[in-house]
């Protein structure tokens, strides 16, 4: 089996779990750490070229990470695609489950298990309201039906804009600041928000810094992102 992942969480998800599968990832593919394979370019822009090149036997993507354009000229190469699509915790077990089993993984690796077993035992919280901005110049927040306003909710975080009729508006950050949320969470990916860059916009709001890998991945970061999430939730401060 030769495989090719066009989406960094599920590219760490097949690496842990057939590592001799993996011939190609993206540019973007940080996890696992020495991740040792060819590089075919973004997320948005992979170079077909270095795809084919590998003569892969399938071809991970995600329906909102990857361009359907894309997509169809490895179809069109006679490539096979795997797409995925992922809009809350359960759909992403599910999909990786799905994605595994094309991968050719017989039976569930120990980190899904775990990922599985750690989101299905949290404990009651108090309720709090959150922005979520995912990008500056312009801002723009996490709107509704995403993966990550998902995560949030599940750990007791309704964020403002879940009924938004776009899923990643453009809000201007005086509006943002009139909400009025309990709080605003600011992850390091795909904008990398800082100590430095990001709270300042929010003055008197209590700012929690995330990582955008638990917050948006779905794979092995599963079984950790609700501890390293609530810590990071806890430690907002004004």
């Amino acid at each position: 089996m030769r495989v090719v992942s066009l989406v960094p969480s599920l590219t760490e998800a097949v690496a842990r779990s057939a590592s001799g599968a993996l011939v190609g990832a993206t540019d973007w593919c940080t996890h696992p750490a020495g991740l040792d394979v060819a590089r075919v370019g973004g997320t948005k822009n992979p170079k077909l070229d270095r795809i084919l090149a590998l003569a892969p036997d399938l071809v991970i993507a995600n329906e909102e990470e990857n361009r359907a354009r894309d997509l169809a000229a490895l179809r069109e190469a006679g490539v096979e695609v795997l797409l995925t699509e992922v809009r809350d915790v359960p759909q992403a077990f599910r999909e990786l489950r799905r994605m595994l089993d094309a991968c050719g993984v017989a039976g569930a690796p120990r980190w899904l298990d775990e990922a599985e077993a750690a989101w299905s035992a949290l404990p009651a919280t108090e309720r709090r309201t959150a922005v979520v901005p995912i990008w500056r110049r312009p801002w723009m927040v996490l709107g509704r039906d995403t993966f990550a306003g998902d995560v949030l909710a599940r750990l007791g975080v309704d964020h403002l804009y879940a009924g938004h009729a776009e899923r990643y508006p453009r809000i201007p950050v005086e509006e943002l600041r009139a909400a009025g949320p309990d709080v605003v969470v600011l992850p390091d990916e795909p904008y990398r928000f800082t100590a430095e860059d990001g709270p300042e916009a929010f003055p008197g709001l209590p700012c929690a810094l995330v990582s955008g890998r638990h917050l948006t991945w779905y794979g092995p970061s599963l079984a950790e992102a609700p501890r390293a999430l609530r810590e990071a939730l806890r430690a907002a401060r004004r």
